[in-house]
């Protein structure tokens, strides 16, 4: 395995070589178009399948599989990484579709040295070296490549996002303003959704640890953002037109809001507590997008669907808060075990934004041409949600069953010893001590963990 991983960090490192050879073929793209308007040839499509198996489906895996200490961790990884170094040459040797100078090519070296930084990392902490000097740089390379695997996923999901847009031609001239907006807050909201779902169902105790409530956080983030919105979302010295106004005023209420949410996260005795000043935001900001106004009917009935569904999130959050954990931080101890309906926001969060990501003017354009209704355009958004959020369910699970020490076969029913079932004495004790080991912002290496949990030592 480690004979592998050398002559992986070797071809790896050949990538560079077919970047500077690599030539651009543009000759077929009309004037004043980003791409050609030949099909998407089977090479490409190869491309596009290959590099979504390996850096969206198998590296986020490996991920998981490094933070549990699995000894499928490395042969994941390798398969991902061969299957990353195939794609992107396969992207260089398309033939059918030009594509104009843009910036999924222009970022795909940096995705990829991130990787070779990976492999490297990796294949030099399988070699163990500890003693002298080897014992300081190992602990500087283990956070590294803890850190280097973070990213990774959200670089990949910026590269998919370019790949998409790049697939179109989209997102050139008077339309990269408003694709950056798109793009931007419904990955935020994406995003948002993922740390809800991560902290329903694996981060409880850690919130504990930190002494503050979730809504602290959220609140903390809504006041930044609406700040850099309330003096970004208009072109200063220009007129003011009714779209700069109202995203203006809802960058406003944003910090207004966020500034009362922080305020009130903290009892008199300084103690964390629960508010429903996030999800108040979230619904009103569903119901301004609601209503905003569209050039296209098309347009405009999808971003109603979109502010409808963020008004749900917002009204199911504050549901949670107020009457399902009636201002308690979760429905049991350490969190394992959330109510069905606390899966709800956190899908909406997910569905919400990829309907507003899927709502830029040159997809409603291009979907009203072909006259695809609003209905048929939903359901394949949501369909989409309901997948991510499948996904990030299972990575979530995979980490909670191995860390914790869960057998989901278990029997309720067995007779209990020591107060527990099958005589594992204080088993829901030994389940909370090692969940608190769970660190959002950092895992801990092979040498310094007292028990086999987690290793910055993996991706």
């Amino acid at each position: 395995m480690f004979k592998a991983w050398v002559t992986l960090a070797i071809v790896a490192s050949c990538f560079a070589v077919g970047t500077t050879a690599h030539e651009h073929h543009m000759d077929r793209i009309p004037e004043g178009e980003a791409v050609s308007p030949d099909p998407i040839d089977s090479i490409l499509w190869v491309h596009i399948l290959v590099q979504t198996l390996a850096w969206g489906v198998l590296f986020p895996t490996g991920m998981v599989l490094g933070i549990i200490r699995s000894r499928w961790h490395v042969p994941v990884q390798t398969t991902g990484s061969v299957l990353a170094i195939v794609g992107y040459f396969l992207g260089h040797k398309h033939k059918g579709r030009q594509f104009a100078s843009n910036i999924h090519s222009a970022f795909a070296p940096s995705l990829m040295l991130l990787l070779f930084s990976q492999v490297v990392m990796g294949v030099y902490l399988k070699l163990h070296l500890e003693r002298g000097i080897h014992g300081r740089i190992r602990k500087v390379v283990v956070k590294a490549h803890g850190i280097v695997g973070k990213l990774m996923p959200i670089a990949t999901w910026i590269q998919m996002v370019f790949g998409g847009i790049t697939a179109v031609g989209f997102c050139r001239g008077d339309h990269v303003g408003q694709c950056l907006a798109h793009f931007i807050m419904g990955g935020a909201f994406i995003a948002y959704g993922i740390i809800l779902t991560i902290l329903l169902l694996v981060g409880q105790l850690w919130l504990r640890r930190s002494g503050r409530s979730q809504e602290f956080f959220d609140s903390l983030v809504i006041a930044a953002w609406g700040c850099v919105n309330t003096f970004t979302e208009h072109r200063w010295g220009t007129a003011w037109v009714h779209n700069d106004l109202q995203h203006t005023s809802m960058g406003i209420i944003w910090w207004c809001a966020g500034l009362v949410g922080i305020w009130l996260s903290r009892k008199r005795d300084g103690r964390p507590k629960r508010n429903i000043i996030p999800g108040i935001v979230i619904l009103l900001t569903g119901y301004a997008m609601s209503a905003h106004p569209q050039t296209l009917p098309l347009s405009n009935m999808v971003h109603s669907v979109f502010g409808y569904t963020l008004m749900g999130a917002g009204i199911t959050r504050i549901i949670e808060i107020s009457f399902v954990l009636k201002d308690s931080n979760a429905a049991t101890k350490d969190g394992s075990d959330p109510s069905s309906f606390q899966y709800l926001p956190p899908f909406l969060l997910y569905a919400s934004g990829l309907l507003f990501m899927g709502a830029t003017e040159e997809q409603m354009q291009l979907l009203s041409d072909a006259h695809v209704t609003h209905v048929t355009y939903v359901l394949i958004l949501y369909s989409i949600a309901f997948l991510l959020f499948l996904f990030v369910n299972m990575l979530l699970h995979l980490y909670a069953v191995h860390a914790w020490g869960m057998d989901s076969k278990s029997d309720a029913e067995a007779p209990q010893v020591n107060g527990t079932a099958n005589g594992h004495a204080r088993g829901s004790e030994r389940r909370v001590r090692d969940a608190e080991e769970f660190e959002l912002e950092g895992l801990i290496s092979e040498d310094e963990a007292e028990s086999p949990i987690v290793t910055k030592e993996h991706h």
